[in-house]
């Protein structure tokens, strides 16, 4: 019996574990198993206490989780939204709860180990699809109606490329673990495919920002300590070194200049038309009048696109109704249209409770997830990362595997050549 529960546990992991950058379809029933599944497990199996030491523990995620979602849900009695925009949004922050429970159920580092494998798996099933599709093979099990254009075989781009940037950080940090006597070599043959795919494949900034944040931060921990106050210069030599030799990456920083100035001159006006920046700053200049509108309570879980049309009727505007998008495209203001004020610093206390379950781990799990998380708090700059599907998901999944993995890693052991364990 205890067999056939630890097999069902690491099932529903590794289901999860395999879903994210899969079609929305897929990721949507791994989710809704491991939510349902994994609870059950939980409250009808032996407690995890019993069987393992109180090290085997978070001690700060999961307190920050629910009192997130119960923010959301008390914030249902004074909303503007309508009630099926309300639970709709509620439950899209309900994935969060991913990140503690797949930590529950992975009871051991062979367990994380194994899940991160079927992981990394799909991970490079995604990212040889999208050199298959910038080198125009076929790639029958591509279902994004733009895969042939924008290189990504289930989502967009955008998702794919911050992806496929964690990925690379994450198999820098774990390279020592993958088997075999070349496994570290392969790891980082992947990291360097993956990069290249980032800033030569795809055109999404977000995901260049990502990629060049979190080399910064690898190359950071190479360094001597007494040097590592270089990584302030450090992201602005890499995005220049990457602009001269990728020049998707300088068209798209010169983009992002022109759209910024046009915005600027325009006061706004009419930046639907082919302006990606100018539609994002819209966005944001809305959800901070909403904001300071409603600095303490926020107008409810779910009011984004209330807000956003009623300011754009006051405010006589003469663009279109572009709110059909759900989110003004940055977590971090969504959470202050909702929450207000208070909503902010709950986001930040839940990305800093993250990184405090981060502190004192092994150091090569430690810097993976803390490498994920820089790369969550980065793309919620400029999405709704937490709140949109498939990014949201692959975010929560990832944060609970190497969360799983740096509880049930011994602090002073590292790994040597071929992934053993030794003692430090």
């Amino acid at each position: 019996m205890q067999k056939k529960s630890i097999n069902l546990r690491l099932i529903l992991v590794c289901l999860a574990a395999a879903s994210v950058g899969l079609p929305i379809a897929i990721i949507s029933i791994a989710k809704i198993l491991l939510l349902l599944g994994g609870t059950a497990i939980l409250l009808t199996g032996k407690p995890a206490s019993a069987a393992e030491p109180a090290k085997g523990r978070l001690k700060y995620t999961p307190i920050a989780v629910l009192l997130v979602l119960a923010a959301f849900a008390i914030s249902l009695l004074w909303t503007t939204a309508s009630a099926a925009e309300a639970t709709s949004s509620l439950g899209k922050y309900g994935k969060l709860l991913m990140i503690p429970l797949i930590v529950a159920l992975l009871r051991s580092r062979a367990e994380a180990i194994y899940a991160l494998g079927v992981f990394a798996l799909v991970q490079i099933f995604l990212l040889i699809s999208s050199w298959m599709l910038f080198f125009h093979l076929p790639v029958p099990w591509a279902t994004s109606p733009m895969a042939h254009i924008q290189h990504a075989a289930f989502s967009s781009y955008l998702d794919e490329g911050i992806m496929t940037a964690v990925f690379a950080g994450i198999c820098w940090h774990l390279r020592a673990l993958v088997p075999g006597r070349y496994g570290r070599y392969f790891a980082i043959a992947v990291v360097i495919f993956a990069l290249v795919n980032v800033f030569f494949v795809f055109d999404g900034r977000s995901g260049h920002v990502v990629a060049i944040v979190l080399m910064s931060l690898a190359i950071m921990w190479e360094m001597p300590i007494r040097y590592r106050i270089g990584i302030v210069l450090l992201p602005f030599l890499l995005l220049l070194v990457v602009s001269i030799l990728s020049p998707k990456v300088q068209n798209r920083v010169e983009q992002v200049r022109n759209e910024v100035q046009a915005f600027s001159l325009k006061k706004g006006e009419n930046v639907v038309t082919g302006s990606s920046s100018g539609i994002r700053l819209h966005f944001w200049h809305r959800a901070v009048q909403s904001i300071l509108e409603n600095p303490v309570l926020g107008s409810g879980v779910g009011s984004w696109s209330h807000e956003f049309n009623r300011l754009e009727r006051q405010q006589n505007s003469s663009n279109p109704n572009i709110a059909a998008l759900g989110n003004p495209h940055q977590e971090y203001l969504q959470w202050g249209v909702q929450l207000g004020i208070p909503g902010i610093l709950l986001i930040l206390a839940l990305m800093i409770s993250i990184l405090r379950d981060t502190l004192g781990m092994e150091k090569m799990a430690a810097r993976a997830a803390q490498s994920a998380l820089a790369a969550l708090a980065v793309a919620c700059l400029f999405n709704s990362t937490i709140y949109d599907a498939l990014i949201g998901d692959f975010f929560c999944v990832t944060l609970g595997l190497l969360l799983a993995l740096g509880i049930h890693t011994p602090a002073n052991a590292h790994t040597g050549s071929g992934g053993k364990e030794q003692a430090a």
